[in-house]
């Protein structure tokens, strides 16, 4: 209180004060377009291998490379990309991901050989493991009060790029090939590097940097947008030197981490800030986060390319589902169209639950749900009951996956968020890459049960795993430096 009466606030008081209006809208609508051109781009895996595979006569295990490589380039691009944003800004990190993901994306339409459209897409699997970056950023800008309604609402760009790329394969692949898919798959990441000039840096990045006359301008930019009022007083980082508050934590009042030693801030460089994720107060989060993440991951692509395997019915083994009535691509195409449709209910009941019942409660609602969806699978169904299951296994995988995105930026101070929020999403990739050896592998090898089982599996370590995270993020604030 002594603060107030000498007229300071923080920028979690601006955000609260400012509301979500016109200002954010953009924000949201950049950020989400960031997502909406990794959506695509991951999606184009559960079609182009096919294609390519048969045009180039390939064998399975080089069908499974050119998604494993996307995924594998996202590892890197993730730890990369977020240490880059952590230490020279959020708009630096937006300027070199849209280059690369957008140039590499564009460039493997014409890629003459195998070799070179692997090398390619590993490029732009390098790029697309910057878009945490992307949600970091819209993150900062949300007031605490609505922040988990409104990434709900920002994730449904990612499902509006998955039902849009498999509207656009289903149009382009009838008439022309797979390489114009790769082409028009880029235009998003192309409208990125357009746009990047009237993207604004995030304010609380700059109050971590010391730069508070720099993060009040962009506050007095969102006023006037929004047509609200700053708070009276001067612009302070935090409130976190408040030793009193401290010792006797209140839940509306902490931050999401206890604060850590000036020391581990004194470096800038992005090694620092890696390290920085296994000190003592944080090493038991990241665990935690990268295990969680590693399972949302690998169950979500899983369940993309499930659907891709059981609907076409390519290795023989399901004559069930190949009778569907449908030719191969169209099934293909229509099967996928129909389980991306079914991430909207999932976000829509997720948007109603996170910012009621908590990230926890929600993520093990939505995952036991996927659970029991998948269950079925252990043994061969019909076609129609096959399609019903991935419906509704992606409606609650997809809804968990967002909720677990939210969560992990929250978990970690600014000075450090994109690097932890990208390492733990690395970590997530690997699951990503790992998946497609089950899902095309095991079941080309006509061992379905085996498949499913380890999904799962994975799903249960996962549940173990938020039952052990230490506290929820609700309605909590974010913490704005690790000093």
């Amino acid at each position: 209180m002594d603060n107030e009466q000498v007229g300071l606030y923080t920028l979690d008081e601006a955000l609260e004060s400012l509301g979500f209006g016109k200002f954010q809208a953009f924000v949201l609508a950049y950020a989400g377009l960031g997502w909406f051109a990794e959506a695509m781009e991951i999606m184009i895996l559960s079609f182009i291998g096919q294609a390519v595979k048969s045009e180039w006569g390939l064998s399975s295990s080089q069908e499974s490379l050119l998604s494993t490589i996307v995924f594998a380039g996202m590892v890197i691009g993730a730890y990369g990309w977020g240490t880059i944003s952590d230490t020279y800004g959020r708009r630096t990190g937006f300027l070199t991901i849209s280059i690369v993901t957008s140039g590499a994306g564009f460039l493997s339409t014409f890629s003459p050989n195998y070799l070179s459209l692997v090398i390619l897409r590993g490029f732009v699997g390098f790029g697309l493991g910057g878009t945490s970056v992307f949600l970091s950023w819209f993150l900062e800008f949300v007031p605490a009060s609505s922040r988990g309604m409104w990434m709900i609402v920002f994730s449904t760009f990612w499902t509006f790029g998955s039902i849009f790329e498999a509207t656009l394969v289903w149009i382009v692949m009838a008439k022309l090939n797979w390489r114009w898919v790769l082409a028009l798959s880029s235009v998003p990441s192309f409208a990125l590097l357009f746009l990047y000039g009237v993207a604004p840096e995030s304010p609380r990045y700059l109050c971590m940097k010391g730069r508070t006359g720099d993060a009040l301008r962009i506050l007095e930019k969102i006023a006037s947008v929004n047509r609200t009022k700053l708070p009276a007083g001067v612009l302070i980082s935090s409130r976190s030197t408040d030793k009193a508050e401290e010792s006797t934590p209140s839940e509306d009042r902490i931050p999401l981490l206890p604060s850590l030693s000036k020391s581990g801030m004194q470096s800038k460089l992005g090694l620092s800030s890696f390290f920085m994720l296994f000190s003592s107060k944080l090493i038991k989060t990241t665990a935690l986060l990268w295990v969680l993440l590693f399972g949302d991951s690998f169950s979500y692509y899983g369940i993309i390319l499930l659907t891709s395997k059981l609907s076409s019915g390519e290795s023989g083994c399901f004559p069930t589902i190949q009778s569907s009535g449908y030719l191969l691509g169209d099934s293909l195409y229509v099967n996928a169209f129909i389980t991306s449709i079914a991430e909207l209910p999932g976000l829509f009941l997720s948007a109603l639950l996170v910012d009621r019942v908590g990230r926890k409660q929600t993520m093990s609602i939505m995952f036991g749900l996927a659970f029991i969806f998948l269950l079925p699978l252990l043994t061969r169904q019909p076609a129609v009951l096959t399609t019903c299951l991935l419906f509704g296994a992606r409606m609650n995988a997809m809804a968990t996956f967002t909720v677990a995105s939210i969560y992990a930026p929250e978990l970690y101070p600014t000075s450090v968020r994109t690097t932890g929020a990208g390492v733990a999403s690395a970590v997530g990739r690997i699951g990503g890459m790992v998946c497609p050896l089950v899902s095309v592998a095991l079941v080309n090898a006509c061992h379905q049960t085996e498949a499913i089982a380890i999904y799962l599996a994975v799903i249960v370590v996962s549940l173990a795993c938020i039952q052990h995270f230490p506290y929820d993020t609700k309605g909590r604030e974010l913490s704005d430096t690790a000093c």
